[in-house]
């Protein structure tokens, strides 16, 4: 047969082909791909100053409410105070400036109405030093998000690898990492961030891992490994006897050829999954690292110190920081969280 017989053939779809038409053909899966991508698209634009650039700008009054709760601004709130006093008090001898108040009062009514009310109709309210939550929130969601993808991926790698020459060699190297996976999983997973947090980012480890989002990096991925390379052992130790494998073998197919280019495609969705996965759970551990002060840097903001700032603020009655960065935080997590178990429906070679 030739070459153009060969083309003319019908070819059945790949693997990542029929993930596909699976995906599109879930509604649900792809309305969370959706909110997922605009996500993405939101911290990118953030990333590059395209939008919250400015999110440290003192831009209206200090706890200024959401625009569409405010009450109108008529310059009351400027800073000349007016002092009521009896007609026989002479104020000029406890406050030398009390002349001259009247003074400035006029002056100030002149410029208070149009740019005051520009700059307090923020649509979701000012925090307690007068920045712009609806920004904060966006610059929240690119560290959050940021931390979440680069940790899990991190993750991901290191517990695919460790997985896979567990499970593939078995033996003296699988007894080894057996070892260490039980030495990483006999602490409990929380107490263990907190442990590494606060050795990394105090004492003399601070020196060289800083105080930076890296440093939350390094953490999450040291700690979250271990799931993952359960998993991947587990599929490694099925896959490695299997007649593909064997055929690999028997043509010459080196260790690492039969590792990684013909067994971990076919354990790809346990791989996506744990990795989709991971991204929400180290989301929520990177807010409450921030939110108990052992996040990011004080100056940087996060979900989690949004939402360590909105516990003070709402005793005053102050809700709408708290408001925006949950609802921010719920919405991506929720889409993730769909997306996750859409992709596994869609990559479960059972279901094919």
């Amino acid at each position: 047969m030739n070459t153009a017989a060969l083309e003319a053939l019908p070819r059945s779809p790949g693997v990542w082909a029929q993930a596909w038409k699976r995906l599109k053909n879930d509604r649900v899966g792809m309305v969370a791909l959706v909110i997922t991508l605009l996500f993405v698209a939101l911290v990118v634009c953030a990333q590059f100053g395209w939008v919250a650039a400015d999110w440290q700008r003192e831009i209206a009054t200090p706890n200024a409410a959401p625009y569409i709760v405010a009450k109108n601004v008529d310059g009351s709130q400027s800073a000349v105070v007016n002092v009521v006093a009896g007609p026989n008090v002479d104020l000029t001898s406890i406050d030398p400036l009390a002349p001259r108040y009247q003074e400035w009062a006029e002056r100030a009514s002149k410029f208070t109405t149009t740019e005051t009310v520009k700059r307090d109709a923020l649509p979701f309210g000012a925090d307690r030093i007068g920045r712009d939550v609806l920004d904060k929130g966006i610059k929240g969601a690119q560290v959050s998000i940021a931390v979440g993808l680069a940790a899990a991926l991190f993750a991901t790698l290191v517990g695919t690898i460790l997985g896979a020459l567990a499970g593939y060699f078995g033996g003296a190297v699988d007894d080894f990492l057996e070892w260490l996976y039980n030495v990483f999983t006999a602490i409990p997973y929380i107490l263990l961030v907190f442990a590494l947090a606060a050795v990394l980012k105090s004492g003399p480890l601070a020196k060289v891992f800083g105080n930076g989002v890296w440093t939350i990096v390094i953490i999450l991925s040291a700690v979250g490994w271990t799931g993952i390379y359960r998993l991947v052992r587990a599929e490694y130790m099925k896959h490695r006897s299997r007649e593909y494998v064997r055929a690999a073998e028997a043509i010459g197919a080196s260790h690492a050829s039969r590792m990684f280019t013909h067994i971990l495609p076919n354990i790809s969705h346990v791989v996506l999954v744990q990795l989709s996965l991971h991204v929400v759970s180290f989301i929520k551990s990177e807010v409450i690292l921030s939110f108990l002060g052992l996040g990011v840097p004080i100056d940087m903001v996060s979900w989690g110190t949004m939402l360590s700032e909105a516990s003070s603020d709402l005793v005053q009655g102050y809700w709408w920081q708290l408001a925006v960065a949950t609802v921010f935080m719920a919405t991506f997590v929720t889409a993730f969280a769909l997306l996750t178990d859409a992709l596994r429906d869609a990559l479960d070679p059972k279901l094919r």
